[in-house]
């Protein structure tokens, strides 16, 4: 007898032509900007797949009616911060190589290494900047188009753009950072 839960085909979450059409609209910005953040094609596939499951097995909420892009990209910016938060957590047992050189290596490609401390430094700031970050440098958005999708004045992003690139510049730098509420 096997002992893996299955589901009714009533319990089962259904994949509803209006989030058909929401994935067709949406997939390929939350895939990116889950790429841009983890770096890794299967981690961008899963926080792509989490966001859309976790659609079909809820109620959606209010404020995603209003504005889904704005949703899904805070979602997407928020579950790739956990899974790279979430990696750093873990040791692969498995993976015997990893015990048998540094972490940080120089048999890693040298080219590598300042997007390497560049990922982790952004991994350090808040999520609410990341998400102002990404859309900025990643999707070419400009300030006011942040400001309306994420419902904030143009003047804070500003401020947060202007904050975050000096503290990702002095982080880059090995410098001691003072965290403030934006960055």
């Amino acid at each position: 007898m096997p002992t893996t839960a299955t589901m009714s085909d009533t319990d089962r979450p259904e994949f509803t032509p209006e989030l058909d059409e929401l994935f067709r609209q949406h997939s390929q910005f939350i895939y990116r900007t889950a790429f841009v953040v983890t770096r890794r094609p299967e981690d961008a596939e899963d926080v792509l797949q989490t966001i859309f499951l976790r659609l079909m097995r809820r109620t959606v909420p209010p404020t995603f009616r209003k504005n889904p892009r704005r949703y899904l990209y805070v979602a997407a910016v928020n579950l790739s911060l956990n899974t790279i938060r979430f990696r750093r957590s873990q040791v692969l047992i498995g993976d015997v190589r990893s015990f048998d050189r540094p972490q940080d290596s120089a048999s890693s490609d040298a080219g590598d290494a300042p997007i390497q401390q560049l990922h982790r430094a952004i991994s350090t700031l808040s999520p609410r900047t990341v998400e102002i970050l990404i859309l900025r440098y990643v999707h070419d958005y400009t300030e006011p188009e942040i400001a309306r999708l994420l419902g904030r004045t143009r003047g804070t992003i500003a401020v947060t753009l202007f904050r975050s690139r000096n503290r990702l510049r002095k982080l880059m730098l090995g410098r001691r950072v003072e965290k403030t509420d934006e960055t």
